[in-house]
């Protein structure tokens, strides 16, 4: 699939291949939070939406002198944009996402302000922190709590939890997208916190729900190791396993909202979130 230039380099910069996966993350949150409050759902959807193509921004601004020297394919060492107007749109894009939020609730939006500092802190840091991985979980972990804030029963235990499974998740997939070849040794740390959000739908649902949890959990537990697979014997592609488990977040979502919603109807909007991010990462990749 072909575009215009200025277009493609606004799709690099935005990382719009991933917007699936935040778009899930809302609905999972909103679900948990009780759902209803259908008014909100659109500004849920684009103010969290803001939020991370704003800091997808931001992170090629605060890397420009790093991608200078390493990726000068990047937009702006390659000239394609200034850097000064990638510092614009996305603090821009964070006022903005701050701001359609508080539409959904005062909650939702002083979450989404403390996100857009965790986004800030992450993209200061990554290349030197190496606790990095977990800024980026605990950044998920925020978008359910936005979400949740916005549904019918507002913030509860449900969108926290199901905001901990995912923050262990994207921590988990963050370190392993960290290793930029697989001929570095194998840590074991990111593969165990893969399976966090399949352990905790299984201790948090009981009877007909832990049915409904285990057979999502088995779809989830499926592409997770179908990801990974290659890890071990170093013949994987680092970047395909990370955005091949960046599309594992929607399954983690489906299994997150296994209590709240049956089974085909969740299956529908999941499955088709985790097709889009997929066709997206093919088309319109921003690697």
């Amino acid at each position: 699939m072909k575009c215009a230039p200025q277009l493609r380099t606004l799709l690099v910069l935005g990382r719009v291949a991933d917007l699936p996966t935040v778009w899930s993350n809302c609905l999972a949150g909103w679900w948990l939070g009780g759902g209803g409050n259908y008014w909100k759902l659109p500004f849920l959807l684009l103010g969290a939406s803001a939020l991370y193509t704003g800091g997808a921004f931001l992170n090629d601004a605060f890397d420009a002198d790093d991608d200078r020297q390493r990726r000068p394919e990047r937009p702006i060492p390659s000239g394609k944009i200034s850097a000064q107007l990638v510092w614009r749109i996305g603090f821009g894009q964070l006022v903005t996402g701050i701001f359609l939020l508080l539409f959904c609730s005062q909650l939702s939006a002083g979450a989404a302000i403390l996100l857009s500092l965790f986004i800030l802190l992450y993209n200061f840091s990554h290349k030197f922190f190496n606790a990095a991985p977990w800024l980026l979980g605990v950044c998920r972990f925020w978008i359910y709590v936005i979400a949740g804030a916005a549904g019918a029963w507002g913030l509860n235990g449900w969108p926290i939890l199901g905001g901990v499974a995912l923050a262990f998740y994207t921590a988990g997939a963050g370190g392993i997208g960290r290793r930029k070849s697989n001929l570095k040794p194998i840590s074991l740390w990111p593969l165990a916190l893969l399976a966090a959000p399949a352990m905790l739908a299984l201790a948090m649902n009981a009877g007909s729900f832990r049915t409904r949890a285990i057979s999502i959990g088995v779809i989830f537990v499926a592409w997770t190791t179908w990801s990974v697979r290659k890890i071990f014997s170093g013949s994987g592609n680092v970047a395909l396993i990370a955005s091949n488990l960046v599309a594992g977040i929607v399954l983690v979502d489906w299994l997150a909202v296994a209590p709240q919603i049956s089974f085909w109807p969740s299956a529908v909007v999941f499955l088709a979130l985790f097709g889009l991010t997929k066709w997206l990462q093919k088309f319109a990749s921003t690697a």
